[in-house]
């Protein structure tokens, strides 16, 4: 198992943040932190998920102007074969090979049929846009999806497939509406439907959506309404348009005092990550930005 997570000194996205990862034989003892990535004279680097193909797995990073964030980022990747050796990195590149001028929040869906799907941040700024890529590797050919305007500011993306075969991406509203938006995919990613709001609670944070081996989606995050994330959710959906399960993994009894100040250092679950690998659903996440944390979730208990 491999799990990577940025680190900072003191604050989130400063000049000295880099991304490190650890390793297990059991999902239960962990290496120490390993360095992955390191910043540079004018970036930080975040970690933008992984991507695994054959015995190949590749590591996502984000190299981010500094000090000036707005300015937006690259995205690059590491490869390994051994799980020791990585490759120098390169840029993930468009299809008509110039580098990506944006930056991954999540881990690309690999979809059935071979195309792999994601969603990008692009430069300058933040705009977030769809993308996909037929590449076998999904390291090139990246492609921008028709996706217009329409409700909310979306940011943030995860994605899955729904039991008649439709796309759904969630995104965070940072417009403050307080609820997921939503857009539908029907031709494999290629274009998407304007995002509008669901009728589902969000706390204006990272969330991640899935499909389990038995074919329910998923998400996992914070449904306050508010901007508390002092509670952590799985939802479960058998068709991926309906989520009427939910189970509280964690909540404010099981949150621990925070230890320090900083920047954007929000008290509670932060930012979760899940991937379903065999009869366990893992889901990665900071607790208070202090500590990087694994739940592990039995399928059969769900």
């Amino acid at each position: 198992y491999y799990c990577m997570w940025q680190s900072s000194e003191r604050d989130e996205d400063t000049p000295d943040t880099r991304v490190v990862y650890a390793t297990s034989s059991d999902g239960k003892a962990w290496s120490a932190p390993i360095d992955l990535a390191l910043p540079t004279d004018s970036t930080f680097v975040t970690p933008g998920g992984w991507i695994q193909r054959g015995e190949t797995l590749s590591a996502v990073l984000n190299y981010i102007c500094a000090p000036d964030r707005s300015k937006g980022g690259t995205a690059w990747f590491t490869s390994t074969r051994d799980g020791v050796a990585w490759t120098a990195p390169q840029p993930l590149r468009m299809a008509d090979g110039k580098p990506m001028q944006g930056i991954l929040e999540q881990d690309p869906l690999l979809l059935p049929g071979g195309r792999t799907v994601g969603a990008a941040h692009f430069r300058p700024g933040l705009r977030v846009n769809p993308v996909f890529t037929d590449d076998p590797a999904a390291l090139t050919g990246w492609t921008e999806a028709a996706f217009p305007a329409g409700e909310g500011s979306p940011l943030e993306p995860s994605q899955y497939v729904t039991f008649d075969g439709k796309l759904v991406m969630f995104f965070r509203d940072q417009a403050s509406s307080f609820v997921k938006l939503a857009s539908v995919s029907e031709d494999q990613g290629a274009s998407w439907t304007p995002p509008m709001k669901t009728n589902i609670p969000d706390s204006r944070s990272k969330q991640c959506a899935g499909t389990l081996p038995d074919g329910r989606a998923f998400w996992v995050g914070n449904p306050t309404g508010s901007k508390s994330r002092r509670i952590l959710v799985l939802a479960l959906s058998t068709d991926g348009h309906n989520f009427d399960k939910a189970f509280l993994l964690a909540g404010p009894e099981d949150l621990p005092p925070r230890r320090s100040e900083g920047r954007y250092k929000t008290l509670g679950y932060n930012y979760p990550k899940a991937v379903a690998i065999s009869d366990t659903l893992w889901v990665s996440l900071s607790i208070n930005k202090e500590d990087a944390v694994l739940y592990r979730v039995p399928l059969k208990s769900l």
